[in-house]
């Protein structure tokens, strides 16, 4: 399967969009990106109640916005007026949560996509034909790899759309359940990439690609690709001159 068709790696993908200088997962992260020509975007999508894909990274939105709830809880309408920009400066207070298709009005097939569901739960919630719905509607399918930490909306996805690449991400954090910290999801949803945090990355086995996540530093970028990795993922993508690299 080519992940990207068309196009050559190493794949680079800015962060939650150009995170680095601008509110993460917000118009103008994507906007920046693609301003300062990154090919890849990386983001992440939620199911709000009313049904929406809502771009944003955590579950509950203090974080970004100040306001204290559950996303999964709460209805577009509850949120879209939100300010997302502001907690990282005040010439962003204009910055809303987005909702995906507001992201591919702005970017469409410029760029090759990286999309991230969250979700927590064992059974289906049904945003991952949500998703699918939608870039079916843009014909992004050959531009996305739809990645997670949970293997069940991969599995279920593979099921409906098994030409699009998914990817099971990873890491040693004690929040992730001890039997999915070294890609065991990889088994159970039968994904095509595999996406470990970068510390966890000695040198490529196996068949499957290695899409790693996060890093900013153009040393620690070098010795990944050496190690064989087919994508990077970073807050500040054009610092790592990864053309030069590899």
């Amino acid at each position: 399967m080519k992940i990207f068709p068309g196009e050559t790696g190493p794949y680079l993908f800015a962060h939650r969009g150009y995170s680095s200088t601008a509110p993460e997962n917000t118009l103008a992260a994507f906007q920046e990106a693609l301003s300062r020509k990154i090919p890849g975007i990386e983001l992440d999508i939620h199911l709000c109640r009313s049904g929406e894909l809502v771009v944003t990274h955590d579950h509950n939105l203090e974080r970004v916005t100040g306001f204290r709830g559950t996303i999964e809880d709460l209805g577009y309408s509850d949120i879209k007026h939100l300010d997302a920009g502001s907690w990282k400066d005040e010439k962003f207070s204009n910055e809303r949560l987005p909702l995906l298709q507001d992201v591919f009005d702005l970017l469409g097939d410029r760029v090759y996509y990286d999309i991230e569901i969250k979700s927590r739960s064992r059974t289906s919630t049904g945003i991952e034909n949500k998703l699918l719905n939608l870039l079916k509607s843009y014909r992004l399918e050959e531009r996305t790899v739809v990645s997670s930490f949970n293997p069940i909306p991969l599995k279920n996805l593979k099921k409906t759309a098994p030409g699009i690449p998914t990817a099971i991400i990873y890491c040693n954090n004690e929040e992730l359940p001890w039997y999915l910290r070294h890609g065991e999801g990889r088994w159970i949803a039968s994904v095509d990439i595999l996406k470990p945090e970068h510390v966890m990355i000695k040198k490529r086995t196996g068949k499957r690609p290695v899409f790693a996540w996060t890093t900013d530093d153009p040393a620690e970028a070098k010795r990944l690709l050496e190690a064989g990795v087919s994508g990077i993922i970073s807050n500040d993508p054009a610092a790592l001159n990864i053309n030069n690299l590899s």
